[in-house]
């Protein structure tokens, strides 16, 4: 590995022990990869773990206007998708097969481009794409390996510490009290915004600017790229398609502790896309809680439980295990998540102070 390859893993390496917001990780590693692989552009997407669609990115592209067809073809081209991507991969001599690259990337002189999937055991967490003027070496593609299973575990660290965040008291959710002025209100129904095949919007509800403004917040003044509603429209495009079949569905944190569900639908007659952005149920959020924490199967089975109502007498019926063994999986799930007892545990899944249970 050369020297500047070796400075680069060990610094993101240091980054990712240290941790903390992902956009501000993220940036931080972004300048180390410059120094060392080096790239033109990029696109660091992190996604819903369950369906791998996107949620957050934080990119730099040159024609912002192409969004929607560049969001649209990646998610249609097969070749190094981050679905079915082992870890990291480069166009090389395949790039002809990328219908992104002929339509988008190559018009802009782009030669190569690097992917990274980071995955684990409990979910797809982002993906990594590094576009270049240049062909990338195989030690380039070496360090992004050798660095890809500490960026996963640093993102889904970053998205375990978003569930921390506690919202208002469950009688005072989307009553406006308690609610600062950048929370969203959740208490006008799901907003809706119509995309054609295109993916360019036609429409939208009133309810919809205020939840866009949420999910990526822009410079004040200028209004908000719907990143995430253009990637779960794409996902639907590609599962039409049969190039993927995960739900066009993904879920987002925002702000004070609340989480977005965003689905796609066609509409008929007409086949427009609609998504719905929607605060998520206390099931959507137990997933991503569930996976962001690394529990095991047994441990997410008591904390649905749980959260259900269930008390210890119940939950050792239904597991079909002593009390003890369900006092035992606690302790487990205590020091996973950093609580320490049921009221915190379930208010950090619900996202609502002083929960006792929710589903």
């Amino acid at each position: 590995m050369r020297r500047s390859h070796a400075h680069a893993r060990d610094a993101i390496e240091r980054i990712c022990r240290r941790g903390g917001e992902s956009r501000a990780l993220r940036q931080d590693v972004l300048e180390q990869l410059r120094h060392s692989v080096g790239f033109d552009w990029y696109v660091w997407m992190l996604t819903d773990p369950a369906t791998s669609v996107g949620v957050d990115p934080v990119a730099h592209v040159p024609d912002l206007l192409s969004l929607p067809t560049t969001i649209r073809l990646k998610y249609l081209t097969t070749l190094n998708r981050w679905t079915s991507l082992t870890v990291a991969a480069n166009l090389a001599e395949r790039a002809a097969e990328s219908d992104l690259w002929s339509e988008v990337q190559r018009p802009l002189g782009v030669i190569d481009v690097a992917s990274v999937a980071l995955r684990d055991p409990w979910g797809c967490w982002g993906f990594l794409d590094l576009w270049s003027t240049t062909r990338y070496a195989a030690d380039d593609l070496a360090l992004l390996r050798v660095v890809a299973p500490v960026l996963t575990t640093a993102l889904r660290d970053a998205r375990a510490a978003q569930f921390r965040t506690v919202a208002v008291p469950l009688d005072q959710v989307g009553s406006g009290s308690g609610r600062s002025s950048g929370s969203p209100r959740i208490d006008q129904g799901p907003a809706v915004v119509l995309l054609d095949d295109g993916l360019s919007i036609v429409g939208q509800t009133t309810a919809s600017d205020e939840l866009l403004a949420m999910l990526l917040p822009g410079a004040p003044g200028v209004p908000p790229v719907p990143a995430a509603v253009y990637n779960v429209a794409a996902a639907l495009v590609a599962s039409e398609a049969g190039v993927d079949q995960s739900p066009p569905m993904a879920r987002v944190p925002v702000a004070d502790g609340v989480w977005l569900t965003l689905r796609a639908s066609r509409i008929t007659p007409g086949a427009v896309i609609a998504v719905t952005i929607e605060p998520s149920s206390p099931a959507d959020r137990l997933d991503v809680f569930a996976r962001a924490h690394g529990l095991s199967e047994r441990e997410r089975e008591l904390l649905t439980l749980l959260a259900g109502g269930a008390d210890t007498r119940q939950i050792a019926a239904s597991m079909l295990v002593s009390r003890h063994t369900v006092q035992d999986h606690l302790k487990s799930i205590f020091a996973k998540t950093g609580t320490h007892t049921r009221r915190v545990l379930l208010s950090h899944v619900l996202g609502v102070a002083g929960a006792s249970s929710g589903l």
